[in-house]
């Protein structure tokens, strides 16, 4: 697939750090255009509309969920492994794709809780046969969500969610507690 054009990215990279930094009301076309650099006509090129940024942002998501479930699948240590180790990283651009998405389904968009939805749904579709059954699948999901929810909320506090040889203990806890 060919890369989508830099100014394109630009409107989708602006338009996402408005919805993390100051929320969906804060991210009007005009606000998006002035923090990408370009002109209101500029971003209405490549998007025509709100309803078509909120698209484009739920697209990147979706791109970048692939490419996180790929190597998920590829994770030489194991789905679960890599699924719970992977949930302490907040920050990067998955991350943030994550968190503006849900910006965009905490204000009530469809597109958005869905896409959500479908990731939740890809995660477990992929972590289910590695598990005995759905309790242990939703310990998975469920510890996963917590070490996320931890890791975004309480980045300032010292050691919020285990890392290094703790965070392993907890998964081979889990693992152990969950494999098929």
């Amino acid at each position: 697939m060919s890369r989508p054009p830099r100014a394109r990215e630009k409107v989708l990279d602006a338009f996402e750090s408005i919805l993390l930094e100051e929320g969906e009301r804060a991210a009007t076309l005009e606000a998006v255009a002035r923090r990408a650099g370009v002109s209101k006509g500029g971003l209405l090129y490549h998007f025509g509309s709100r309803d078509a940024l909120d698209a484009g942002l739920v697209d990147r998501l979706r791109l970048l969920a692939a490419d996180d479930m790929a190597a998920l699948h590829d994770a030489p240590e194991g789905p679960i492994w890599y699924y719970i180790a992977t949930s302490a990283h907040v920050g990067g651009p998955f991350d943030r794709a994550i968190s503006a998405v849900g910006r965009l389904a905490h204000g009530g968009n469809a597109l958005a809780r869905g896409a959500l939805a479908e990731l939740r749904d890809a995660w477990a579709d992929a972590i289910r046969p590695h598990v005995r059954d759905e309790a242990a699948l939703e310990l998975v999901l469920l510890l996963s969500d917590g070490l996320y929810v931890n890791s975004a909320l309480l980045n300032d506090v010292p050691s919020p969610v285990p890392t290094g040889e703790a965070l392993e203990a907890l998964i081979r806890l889990v693992e152990g507690a969950t494999r098929a």
